[in-house]
């Protein structure tokens, strides 16, 4: 548990935290005195303005400028000025990682309380997106409407067809895209079980920006700090032991007695300046926890926090004259029975889109080499991990099959490391496999595989990995892994 000793006059100073967090409370942080439940009945707003209600529906503004609908959650007093109110709000049809508290000027009271029974949406929004709205007025005065965003149903294929229909894959791939969030439609009874029960654990970020090293950063997700940690606007982390504070100064304090430069475990691979570590969540078991709870701040469905035992963690670095920067990490069991090389991967947001991603994930396939197994990441997948997934996969596979006149899924396995599942998968994605004679055969001309080499979403790696610089022994196996079934 982490202590806190307050002073008369001072602001509390926080101490070190103890080496297990193990006996802390998953859901601590979920309820507070100054923000008010989500109630369809309870009522805020402030004098001489419209009130809003807890619950109900209304145009919000984005921060592109854009209004589109969303409901709201909870409100609060601004920490930063009591006198006014702040609204948490959840964007309709979209991933709940842009959840977030905005302020009364950027509601728009014109669509309150609205009949969900029509689609979810207030009145006046249900009616229409496309112009007929009350909304939405003619050319005299529509620069004073709301820009109304079009809604996750309604997907535009950018040919100036709406009626035209759309394939499976290209949904799919809109959704993805445009974060688009599953409803319980979607899933089979058991999952839409689990996902309502978790939305309403986590269903408010209270912690709004981290402070990491150099960066503040916005956070996407609720995560179950203990409670006096778990309601602070900014929480600051030091990026090289994790330990977490409320206060700017304390941190300050905390960086001149801090004389860790690195993570602790085992550096396993350096190359120029990016290293990785090899860590123990049972040797290091503190560290291992907080980078968890820090880690839930931008991946929604993790749910280890403070079970790490079982698991090695492998962080990547960037190394500078002041030490070695954390820029994401990903974990693993220590033996899996199905071969699961990832159980949670992730890139800070600050170092996203630099290759890092990628990089960690065909490091994970190195080590699954060194094994001796085919490896695949545990599922479901996130969004953003399936499309990071995806591309690895068809680079890898593509490369392969450009020096292969003919190959089948079982060798592209043995070649690649890569699941059959996930080459199948893959090559579907591509048109590049069919179904005959009760199995999947590989379908592709030499000229396609190029021509798919040229495309950006499938370009070179920006960061590679080089097995030489790997030292690295895998450990004895006592669980077998489960054998593949063939394709």
């Amino acid at each position: 548990m982490v202590a806190t000793k307050t002073t008369k006059g001072n602001e509390a100073q926080e101490k070190d935290a103890d080496n297990d967090l193990s006996k802390q409370n998953p859901k601590a942080g979920l309820a507070s005195s100054s923000v008010k439940e989500a109630s369809s009945t309870s009522v805020e707003g402030g004098d001489g303005e419209d009130k809003l209600v807890i619950g109900a529906e209304y145009l919000v503004q984005r921060q592109d400028g854009s209004w589109h609908p969303a409901q709201l959650i909870q409100s609060r007093q601004n920490p930063c000025d009591p006198k006014q109110q702040e609204y948490y709000i959840h964007y309709e049809g979209l991933n709940r990682r842009l959840d977030q508290w905005v302020s009364r000027d950027r509601i728009s009271s014109a669509v309150a309380g609205g009949d969900k029974k029509t689609t979810g949406l207030c009145a006046p929004l249900a009616q229409d997106y496309n112009g007929k709205s009350p909304l939405v007025t003619n050319a005299g005065n529509a620069k004073d409407s709301p820009k109304v965003g079009k809604p996750s149903t309604e997907i535009d294929l950018g040919d100036g067809d709406p009626d035209r229909k759309i394939t499976r894959n290209q949904k799919r791939r809109h959704d993805e895209i445009n974060h688009v969030q599953k409803t319980y439609a979607d899933m089979d009874p058991t999952t839409a079980a689990l996902e309502k029960e978790h939305e309403a654990i986590t269903k408010v970020k209270y912690i709004d920006k981290l402070r990491f090293g150099k960066f503040e950063i916005d956070t996407w997700y609720f995560s179950p700090y203990p409670e006096e940690y778990g309601k602070v606007g900014t929480l600051y982390v030091c990026e090289y032991c994790l330990r977490y504070m409320r206060l700017a100064k304390t941190l300050q304090h905390h960086k001149l007695t801090c004389t860790r430069r690195q993570p602790p475990g085992n550096e396993i691979y350096r190359k120029g300046t990016v290293s990785i570590f090899e860590i123990d969540g049972k040797d290091h078991r503190f560290y291992c926890q907080t980078l968890c709870l820090m880690a839930k701040l931008f991946l929604d469905h993790k749910t280890l926090y403070y079970d790490v035992d079982p698991f090695f963690f492998y962080v990547l670095c960037e190394i500078d004259k002041d030490g070695q920067h954390i820029v994401g990490y990903f974990s693993k069991e220590k033996e899996s029975p199905e071969g699961n090389n990832v159980a949670c991967i992730l890139i800070l947001p600050p170092y996203q889109r630099k290759g890092y991603g990628k990089l960690l994930i065909a490091f994970s396939y190195e080590l699954s080499r060194r094994e001796g197994i085919v490896g695949s990441p545990e599922k479901p997948l996130s969004d953003l991990g399936r499309l990071s997934y995806r591309s690895f996969w068809a680079y890898t596979l593509l490369e392969l099959m450009k020096d292969y006149r003919t190959t089948t899924i079982k060798e592209l396995s043995e070649l690649s490391g890569i699941t059959q599942d996930d080459i199948i998968y893959t090559l579907q994605s591509m048109k590049m496999v069919k179904y005959w004679k009760g199995q999947h055969v590989i379908c592709v001309t030499g000229k396609a595989v190029q021509e798919h080499l040229q495309l950006p979403q499938f370009k070179k790696p920006k960061l590679m990995v080089d097995p030489a610089y790997l030292k690295w022994i895998p450990q004895k196996r006592t669980i077998p892994v489960k054998q593949v079934k063939k394709a």
